[in-house]
């Protein structure tokens, strides 16, 4: 007997994410993308629609293959392919306690092992790279002065990108000093003040929204809400409009969250002190901010100065006579003729 997988997944994604487990929209949102490539890579190897897909058929091989497809021929990351497999291992886990006919197969899954990932150093951007992509976008236009505004809140603030474009007119407060409400990763919420200039910026873009029915505070040129994608869009432009003027920005690859962690690297500069760039960032432990601590030169520079180095010993260096030099491999060196 088989089970289609459609019900169960739909309650997973609208009933057991959001309202038992209190996952964030964008938590949802990554689960059901990751399902909709699973899907979609099952139906084409099965030569099955998505929507009579079941429980059954998404057995251990199957998202094996579809783990190694994704970087193979999707190109992604090690810790991509972890993250879609955090999200089956969830459903399954899910699924568990809904198909006892399906406890073996769902043992097998959840034992399927992530993959180990390269621990890099972040991207980040130095401060004339950022403020060349700041001043990158036309204040003679309405969308020129959106886009402002929204690329200093995005760097200021170190939001996601999915913060920045979930960010609505009532989470910005102007008076008695500019601040914005940040609903972040986890439904944690955090408060952060904004600067002077970007309260400027911001102030420009709200004289020139109009009233349109979105709640949002960036919306694009329809009246609706910004996208991911949108803004991955408009920071691509805007780094190409910079990079004519600021050559070490071409060839680079600058995604919204590089302004993220831009903006942590120059709060830990001035500051000295990581637990204040976690608490802007939203970060629920430190030790998920320590990446920036291997990643700022600084920090290393000050252990040197404070460390005494070793004495080096006086001398000077001679070089080995080439005769006995030659003569220190076994057989000499090889002549033409001798072989």
């Amino acid at each position: 007997m088989t089970t289609p997988i459609a019900p169960h997944i739909t309650a997973f994604l609208r009933v057991h994410l959001p309202v038992t487990r209190a996952a964030s929209p964008h938590t949802t949102d990554s689960y059901a993308y990751a399902f909709q490539m699973l899907f979609a890579f099952a139906s084409a190897r099965l030569k099955v629609a998505p929507s009579d897909l079941t429980v059954e058929q998404i057995d251990v091989p199957l998202i094996l293959a579809f783990l190694d497809n994704l970087e193979s021929k999707r190109r992604n990351a090690p810790s991509s392919r972890n993250a879609r497999l955090a999200a089956v291992r969830s459903f399954f886990r899910f699924v568990e306690h809904r198909v006892p006919s399906a406890l073996h197969q769902v043992r097998r899954v959840l034992a399927i092992p992530v993959k180990r990932t390269t621990s890099r150093l972040v991207t980040h951007l130095d401060r004339s790279e950022m403020q060349a992509i700041l001043d990158a976008p036309s204040p003679s236009s309405r969308m020129g002065v959106r886009d402002r505004a929204m690329l200093h809140v995005a760097f200021a603030a170190g939001l996601r990108v999915s913060e920045l474009v979930g960010l609505r007119l009532d989470d910005l407060t102007l008076q008695p000093w500019a601040a914005i409400r940040v609903r972040g990763k986890g439904r944690r919420e955090r408060v952060l003040p904004l600067w002077k200039e970007t309260t400027t910026a911001v102030r420009h873009w709200l004289s020139v929204r109009r009233e349109v029915p979105t709640v949002e505070l960036f919306v694009n040129a329809r009246g609706g809400q910004l996208t991911r994608s949108g803004v991955e869009y408009l920071l691509g432009k805007y780094v190409a409009l910079a990079s004519r003027t600021h050559a070490s920005l071409k060839g680079k690859r600058i995604s919204p969250h590089v302004l993220r962690h831009t903006c942590a690297m120059l709060t830990l500069q001035a500051t000295r002190d990581v637990r204040r760039v976690a608490l802007w960032l939203g970060h629920a432990s430190v030790q998920t901010t320590e990446i920036y601590l291997r990643a700022d030169p600084s920090e290393k520079l000050e252990a040197i100065a404070t460390v005494a180095p070793m004495r080096l010993r006086p001398g000077r260096f001679r070089a080995p006579d080439k005769l006995l030099e030659s003569l220190r491999s076994p057989r000499g060196p090889v002549r033409p003729g001798e072989r």
